[in-house]
Formats: structure tokens, C-alpha cells, sequence
């Protein structure tokens, strides 16, 4: 019998006459929902663990990891609480896990989950009344909150009006009705580059134990074909570990304001908390964050940031995708969607399809494209070398942590994938299967909307691209990079073949009218010029291979002014999927 099974065993909880509660992933705390208000003595839980849901893509192992080490601590917490924990594995997925459960202890409660695959999923059961779904209490706003801040809950939405209407709600850094320090956001302070100091923090690092080795074991013996590394010191799961965590996240916030939008090689997180994985559990909660943010002994800038980010970003990002059926419905109509998951191009990268198998169920998500973008992604974005330091770099730092902080997820993995036309499906699945903190309520309106502006300005004003000026100001990739930012780097005329190619579309476009403007002065050279770099480029990466500067041969035409670089938005966690902290 496994350590866990044994753990569990220890509390023979008495199952008859509880009320039962089906817990999913993102629920994982006693602090919500009737956990938190009825008797222990009372309640039980079912918990499932699926090998159908690690098949459906191939996750980062790290990912797979975090989410088993937390549900089989959780039910071991609960179970000497006096809960009695049901614990089920089922291949069959988690409506063949729970359907037969209902005869034997009755209608299940859920707390409405936060993905709408597993909604999905579950409906059936949900129709036949064996499933009684409740409000999820994690969230810090609601729909009427997002509604009236939205026309109605009528797009295009936009971050801005909603966290202005939250701040007031919640009085969160206000003051007789109005945001301390005279402004809701501070995010202009918010964006200086990092040079080395103060020292960037060494990744967070917590104890091991037997259930944690246990589930690492199992990662590593059956689903040793997932890609990424598996850390067994990175990874938290215990209540201490996420009370560490927090703790180390506060101790950073001063500098967390002023360096969030710097990237470094030496560290892929900077001052961010990296709670955001916990958080998307529920292991750690929203309230609680954004209050003792807050209150915490840190300039108001980072403070506000960080509120920003969860109170702000993250409620809306979560509006958005149940206001769109993640994006399957606009305003322009139905969206066609995959009638399987994707792989995020794992099979061009690994020579072989990712074996799904039997048992895997889920729709392959939404379809908008509304700049025509369906370039497969790069074998690059799975750890070919592509030349491009600030894409390599960034990209080992995931397959080592499932992790980066926002700006790395914008700036560079969507920007360059955006340059070069890569499909916004597949970068959707990419970000889904290569980040901890990704699921489909963060990751489809980060990545879809925000990183590859596919169902137009629902939710952001406009494309964010940018060519190399900017990734060279925020970062010191650059200066071990092949190419220079400032004379032979593909991603300044990539950024004009970019415009070039999607003008007609985005001509009405008022946030881009200085730049279309420049492009305009342009010559008839130097647009086929920048074409002809996209068009190595792809050539190149799509056959795994590496930029090199003699690629480019030919001496860039000079633009008739610098390139404008686009400054991310008032900002939130992406998958991001965001969230990232």
C-alpha cells in the first residue's frame, strides 16, 4: 500500500450519514465553501486523480506534480479535520469516477470549477441532479461586478473600468471614496529595468516529504513522457510550504513594483511572489493576498501592482472567458473550435503524435484569428536553439521550471510568435501544457486575446508587439545574443513586416496610429526587406534550425524613424497564463 494510502487509512472517519462534497483541483482549501462553515463530523469529500486528464496533453511534469502533491495533502489535512475523504482514481476521466458514487452517498455538492473543460465534462451529471454545483467562493468579484463595469457585461471589455469599479467595492488602498495616492493605478512607475541590483532572490525551495516523493515517483515512472524537469525541491504542496511562499512574496514586494516588467537570464522570476500556482489551487486565497498586500511595508506602486494583478487582471481575465464561452462566442458570432485537444506542436518537436488514448474527452478549444496568424510554432518554443537569445533563454527556463514571470510570457514568447505569425490555438495549448499556473480560464484570454490579439479588441486595445529596442531595454539578453538589437536583429524588421502585413486590419486602430503612420514612410524596399527576414526565419525555425547572423546577410535599410516599441498594458498576471507573481 502506497505511503499516501496508509496516511489516509490512519483516520477511519465514518462515512455514513455526511453530506458529500466532489473538491475539484482548484478548490483545495477548508477555508471556502461549506468546508469552512460546516461540521467536519458532517462533511465528506471525494477527490479524484484521472490519468485521463494528464493524457489529454502533454503537461510539464512539474505541473503534473504540483497539482497531485496538494490534492493528496489536502485530503490527509481534511481527514484530521474529521472529514471523510473519498479518494478515487479513475481512467476513465471524472465523470466515470463520479457517476457511480451518486447511488451509493447520494446528490454530490461541487463548488463551480474554475475550468470550463471540467464543467464541461461534468455536465451530464450535472443535468441528471447527481451533481449540485454551488458558487465558487475563491473569487474576490462577481458578474454584477464585471456587468456594470462592462456596458452591461457587452464588449469590448476592459480591464481598466472593472478594477476601478472592484477598488471602490472592496475599499481596498482608498481613502473617503478615493485611491490613495490620487490614482487606481501606478503602472508608468512600474517599469524600470533590472541591472543586477538589488540581488535577484534564489528560487524558493521547500522541505521534501513522503507524500511529495511519493507522487514525484509516480510522475517518474509513468509519465516519464512528459515533457520538462521534475524539481522535487521546487515544489510546494504542504500548508507551510504555501505559508513560505507567501512570506517570501511579501519580503519581495518592495522591489516587486518598481522590477516587474524586467527580465533577467539569471533568474526567471526577478521580485515576483510565484504564488500564482498555489493561488490557481486555492492554497493560497485572493483575500487574503490582496489585504496583507495592502498592509504590507512596501511603496504604494508595488503594492497597487500587485493588487493589480489579482484584484485586477486575474477576476477579469476570468469574467471575460465565462462572458465568451472562452472565446467561442463573439460579437462577429459563433467561433469554430478543435474537436480535440491540442498538443502545442509537441508532435512536430518530438517526431511522433502525443498518445491521448481512450478515456481523454474535452473539445480543442476555441478558434479566433482575427489576423489570419496560422504559422505552425516553432520546434523552438520546445527547446530547439533558435538563435534568438531572449526566445532560448526564456524557453529553457520553462522546461526547467514551468515558469517565467509575465513579461517573459508576453514580450517574448507571444511577441516573437505573434512577429512570426504563429497560429494563437497552438501557442494557447503551448502555454497550457508548459506553465504550472495555466488552465483554460487564464490561459485562453492571456494568450488568445492578449498575447495573440485573435478575437480582436474584445479585451485589449491592440496587438502587443514589439521589436528589439524594447526586449534590449528590459533585459540583458541581449548583450549574449548573436545578433545586435540595435543594427542585424530579426525582431525589429519582423515588427515592420508585422504592421505591413496586417494593416488592413488594423488601419481603424487608434493605439497604433503613430506607428502605421511610420510605416507608411517607408519605402517599397524596406517593406520587402522585412518580409524577406520573416520569411528566412520561418524557413529556418520551422526546420528546427538556428539563426544565424549571416541569415540576414544584407545591411538593414534604416527606417525613416526608430520603431515605436509598445509598452505592455496596465498589467495582470498572465499564464501569464498569467497569473505570475
Amino acid at each position: 500500500m502506497s505511503a499516501f494510502r496508509q496516511a489516509l487509512g490512519k483516520h477511519r472517519n465514518v462515512e455514513r450519514g455526511r453530506k458529500w462534497i466532489f473538491v475539484a483541483s482548484d478548490q483545495l482549501s477548508d477555508q471556502l465553501g461549506p468546508l469552512s462553515r460546516e461540521k467536519a463530523g458532517k462533511l465528506g469529500i471525494v477527490l479524484v486523480e484521472t490519468p485521463a486528464k494528464a493524457a489529454r496533453r502533454p503537461y510539464h511534469r512539474q505541473k503534473l506534480a504540483l497539482v497531485l502533491a496538494n490534492l493528496r495533502h489536502f485530503a490527509l489535512e481534511q481527514a484530521a479535520r474529521g472529514v471523510a475523504v473519498r479518494h478515487v482514481v479513475s481512467s476513465g476521466g471524472y465523470l466515470a469516477a463520479l457517476q457511480p458514487l451518486v447511488p451509493v452517498l447520494g446528490p454530490l455538492r461541487m463548488m463551480r470549477p474554475a475550468e470550463r473543460e471540467l464543467r464541461s465534462e461534468l455536465q451530464p451529471l450535472i443535468d441528471s441532479g447527481g451533481l449540485v454545483v454551488i458558487p465558487h467562493e475563491g473569487w474576490l468579484t462577481t458578474e454584477t461586478d464585471f456587468n456594470e463595469s462592462q456596458h452591461g457585461g457587452k464588449p469590448p471589455f476592459r480591464m481598466d473600468a472593472f478594477y476601478r469599479q472592484v477598488r471602490r467595492g472592496t475599499g481596498l488602498l482608498m481613502e473617503n471614496g478615493k485611491p490613495i495616492g490620487g490614482r487606481f493605478s501606478f503602472d508608468p512607475e512600474n517599469r524600470e529595468s533590472w541591472r543586477g541590483e538589488p540581488k535577484a532572490p534564489e528560487s524558493p525551495r521547500f522541505p521534501r516529504d513522503v507524500i511529495k516523493d511519493e507522487v514525484c515517483d509516480l510522475i517518474e515512472q509513468h509519465y516519464a513522457h512528459h515533457p520538462g524537469t521534475l524539481d522535487r525541491d521546487e515544489l510546494p504542496a504542504t500548508l507551510a510550504d504555501a505559508e513560505s511562499l507567501w512570506a517570501r512574496g511579501r519580503a519581495l514586494l518592495p522591489w516587486f513594483g518598481p522590477y516587474e516588467d524586467a527580465m533577467a537570464q539569471s533568474s526567471t522570476s526577478l521580485f515576483h511572489s510565484r504564488v500564482s500556482g498555489l493561488l490557481n489551487l486555492c492554497r493560497l486565497l485572493p483575500e487574503r493576498l490582496v489585504r496583507e498586500a495592502a498592509a504590507a511595508d512596501a511603496p504604494l506602486a508595488s503594492r497597487e501592482g500587485f493588487i493589480r494583478q489579482i484584484l485586477g487582471w486575474r477576476e477579469f481575465v476570468r469574467h471575460v472567458h465565462d462572458q465568451t464561452d472562452g472565446f467561442r462566442r463573439l460579437l462577429s458570432g459563433a467561433v469554430p473550435e478543435l474537436d480535440s485537444p491540442g498538443d502545442g506542436g509537441y508532435a512536430r518537436w518530438a517526431g511522433k503524435p502525443w498518445p491521448r488514448g481512450a478515456g481523454s474527452p474535452g473539445d480543442g478549444g476555441a478558434l479566433p484569428n482575427a489576423l489570419q496568424a496560422n504559422t505552425p510554432l516553432p520546434a523552438a518554443y520546445w527547446g530547439k536553439p533558435s538563435g534568438l537569445h531572449c526566445l532560448d533563454t526564456v524557453v529553457q527556463g520553462v522546461w526547467r521550471e514551468a515558469y517565467s514571470h509575465h513579461i517573459t510570457r508576453l514580450m517574448v514568447l507571444s511577441n516573437i510568435a505573434m512577429l512570426l505569425g504563429c497560429s494563437p490555438r497552438e501557442l494557447a495549448d503551448w502555454f497550457w501544457v508548459a506553465y504550472l499556473d495555466a488552465y483554460d480560464w487564464v490561459v485562453e484570454p492571456n494568450v488568445l486575446a492578449m498575447g495573440s490579439f485573435a478575437p480582436g479588441d474584445v479585451m485589449t486595445t491592440k496587438p502587443y508587439v514589439a521589436g528589439a529596442a524594447y526586449v534590449n531595454r528590459m533585459s540583458d539578453y541581449c548583450g549574449d545574443c548573436a545578433f545586435d538589437p540595435r543594427s542585424n536583429c530579426p525582431l525589429t524588421p519582423m515588427y515592420w513586416d508585422f504592421l505591413a502585413r496586417n494593416e488592413p486590419r488594423l488601419a481603424g486602430n487608434q493605439r497604433l496610429k503613430l506607428p502605421l503612420a511610420t510605416l507608411r514612410k517607408r519605402t517599397s524596399l524596406q517593406k520587402a526587406q522585412a518580409a524577406s527576414v520573416r520569411k528566412v526565419a520561418l524557413a529556418k525555425l520551422g526546420k528546427g534550425e538556428r539563426l544565424e547572423p549571416a541569415d540576414f546577410a544584407s545591411p538593414l535599410v534604416p527606417t525613416p524613424t526608430a520603431p515605436p516599441q509598445s509598452s505592455p498594458p496596465a498589467k495582470g498576471p498572465p499564464s501569464r497564463s498569467r497569473p505570475r507573481r
